[in-house]
């Protein structure tokens, strides 16, 4: 009679990299430092020698990621416009405006301040100043930000506003919350009666009306060139 067949027993998995660690003594284990598991898999032989312990692995948190701090360490809380968003994606047809906008949403501190020089602004978007400058002042034009002074620049609160900042100790100074209400600021700017009133009464319907006028003039201009290959394939 065929006899069946043997099976072969899997040899446990050998880790040379991987010290052995003593089974008799599980807290000696865990406070003995250990080289580093290379694989999925030898996160799976470390539990099997384990099996009453929980093994997980986190993911190690990126600089600029989000994640969350202590209570009292929350980082930076900000509020952005979805529309205004909408809006400036579909108004600019050039790139730089828009990275421009990018950069000082991620470089603004609480209260909407943008501390960033034209000269700062080049060095990082990697761009010459004259055209940031060109640029910049296209975005002022519309009342997104406004210069407060050179190399200090507001953006205008219903558009995009970091509320809070957590900033860390140094220098013998204690870590502190910065809070600036949006209300706040934004009483401050329609009280400025030397800004002007695109800043002070901020509204996005130019932006709008002149998305909808390039759009109609776009469409009268594609009009036009399938008129014209028609009247030519009829004369050919």
């Amino acid at each position: 009679m065929p006899t069946e067949p043997t099976r072969r027993r899997s040899s446990p998995r050998a880790n040379p990299q991987q010290p052995p660690l003593p089974l008799a003594d599980p807290v000696s284990a865990f406070s003995s430092p250990l080289a580093p598991v290379p694989s999925v898999s030898g996160l799976d032989d470390l539990a099997e020698r384990y099996p009453d312990r929980k093994v997980s692995v986190s993911a190690r948190q990126r600089p600029l990621e989000i994640y969350s701090g202590k209570p009292n360490q929350q980082g930076s809380f900000s509020l952005d416009s979805q529309e205004f968003f909408l809006v400036i994606a579909q108004f600019f047809r050039e790139a730089l405006p828009l990275r421009i906008i990018i950069l000082m949403i991620a470089c603004q501190r609480a209260g909407g301040r943008i501390e960033l020089t034209q000269e700062e602004m080049g060095t990082v978007l990697d761009i010459t100043r004259p055209k940031i400058n060109d640029a910049l002042q296209e975005i002022m034009e519309h009342g997104i930000v406004y210069k407060v002074k050179p190399g200090l620049y507001q953006f205008n609160p219903p558009y995009s506003y970091r509320v809070a900042e957590f900033v860390p100790a140094s220098e013998g100074q204690p870590a502190k919350v910065i809070r600036v209400e949006q209300a706040d600021r934004i009483s401050e700017i329609r009280g400025n009666t030397g800004l002007p009133d695109r800043v002070r009464f901020p509204s996005l319907e130019a932006m709008r009306t002149a998305i909808e006028e390039l759009r109609r003039a776009r469409a009268e201009e594609r009009a036009a060139r399938r008129k014209a290959r028609q009247d030519k394939g009829r004369t050919s």
